[in-house]
């Protein structure tokens, strides 16, 4: 599984934030409260959404521990932040370089994708982690959390060492 190295800009992205940790997932709360209303979000750019974490600065994987405390995202790309509806927060993704992979498969096997990305490619890769958003997009082939056929890109936030 070789990833695109691809370069960005900046997204402007409004959705629904929590901090959370591993131990206490409650990611699918969160989706269902954004999916809920993510139709009053105005100036929109595509259909994709974006699956976001953002990790304590300096975030080490192999730290990283079912306890570590991080933001979990469900949002969307938007032109502007002028109307942004009311109990939803803004954030911007930092422009720069990110390696992207595509999972394919139920999110209970994105654990071996993850695996993969940080014990196998990055380590042997040129390239280490960036301090930014880490994100997933879940775009017109993303079926569902539960399909065998779903797709999401992961965006691994990168920097040569």
């Amino acid at each position: 599984m070789s990833p695109k190295i691809l370069e960005i800009k900046p997204r402007k992205l409004v959705g629904k934030c929590l901090t959370t940790t591993l131990s206490f997932d409650d990611t699918a709360a969160l989706w269902k409260s954004f999916m809920s209303r993510h139709k009053e979000i105005k100036k929109r750019i595509g259909s994709s959404f974006y699956s976001m974490q953002v990790y304590p600065f300096g975030f080490n994987p192999e730290e990283f521990t079912r306890e570590t405390k991080f933001e979990r995202w469900a949002a969307v790309e938007v032109e502007s932040f002028d109307e942004v509806p009311e109990e939803m927060q803004t954030k911007t993704i930092a422009g720069g370089l990110y390696a992207v992979f595509t999972h394919v498969g139920p999110v209970k096997k994105f654990v071996e994708t993850s695996n993969y990305i940080y014990g196998s490619w990055l380590p042997q890769s040129k390239y280490k982690l960036d301090d930014r958003a880490h994100f997933e997009l879940l775009g017109e082939n993303y079926y569902g959390p539960e399909h065998p056929d779903s797709e999401e890109e992961i965006w691994l936030p990168v920097q040569l060492k």
